[in-house]
């Protein structure tokens, strides 16, 4: 297990990744000496979405801090680092000449997506389209500041190349609240521990497993219901399925309709 400095220094924290660290590495010594798992497995916790443990790259299972609530705005420090008199990026370019700060350009262009624009002068944004990327917080961070509902995302199944190459994490639960005993972040881990060992084979890791059997197996296992932010884009990962038992019916419904069309 690693963790980033979290509340202990960073502002843009959103939960204490160290607590939460300290917890599950006192939890399961008994996994961490003597394992009974198929390969490797990695716990990261990154306090914040910029990921500075590189948790979405590396870990079995990342726990990524982030907000559900609007991002805070300050206006007034909008117009100031607009008309010069704040440096961008915290004043870490400063030195370089790379000419006046420009919002539209530096910010509003570069957000994934397009959720931010200048409306009379003040900078808009629909949190609703928001994905919490933090490069506005990071370019103007007097600005905005990350929202007061905080918890973090928990995402499976990254890892270095090992038997088939890298892969980034897959986003399991977009939000949960970190807050001790972590209850339930734990029996989302024995969860997937479970399936694990009685599936996985022999230096298998978690992110193999869930190539070779579906994300859908996964969301079975872990009794977590498929959302919408499970898929990148629309008809870009579809490996959610329906089984005829869940249709009530809509299977024969569908085969009678299709006998019908060919029959006329």
């Amino acid at each position: 297990p690693s963790d980033c400095i979290g509340q202990a220094r960073c502002e843009w924290s959103c939960f204490d990744t160290q607590a939460l660290c300290h917890d599950l590495t006192v939890e399961y010594q008994d996994e961490l000496h003597r394992p009974a798992f198929p390969y490797k497995f990695k716990f990261k916790f990154d306090g914040c979405p910029n990921c500075c443990v590189a948790s979405i790259a590396r870990a079995d299972i990342s726990f990524i801090g982030t907000w559900r609530d609007d991002i805070k705005i300050d206006q007034e420090a909008v117009a100031a680092y607009v008309g010069g008199e704040l440096p961008p990026n915290g004043g870490s370019h400063a030195g370089r000449d790379w000419g006046p700060f420009d919002i539209q350009k530096e910010v509003i262009d570069l957000c994934p997506t397009e959720c931010m624009w200048l409306e009379d002068g003040k900078l808009m944004i629909d949190d609703r389209e928001c994905t919490r990327c933090m490069h506005c917080i990071n370019v103007m961070p007097r600005a905005l500041r990350i929202g007061d509902d905080r918890g973090c995302s928990i995402l499976v199944g990254a890892k270095a190349p090992i038997l088939d190459g890298a892969q980034m994490g897959s986003l399991l639960i977009p939000f949960i609240k970190v807050e001790e005993p972590y209850d339930e972040i734990k029996e989302v881990i024995e969860s997937i521990w479970d399936w694990w060992m009685e599936e996985g084979k022999n230096r298998e890791r978690l992110g193999e497993l869930m190539k070779r059997q579906g994300f859908q197996k996964l969301l079975e296992m872990t009794n977590i219901k498929a959302v919408p932010q499970h898929v990148q884009e629309p008809r870009h990962n579809p490996y959610i399925f329906w089984k005829e038992e869940e249709v009530e019916g809509g299977f024969e419904r569908d085969v009678n309709e299709f006998r019908k069309y060919h029959q006329r």
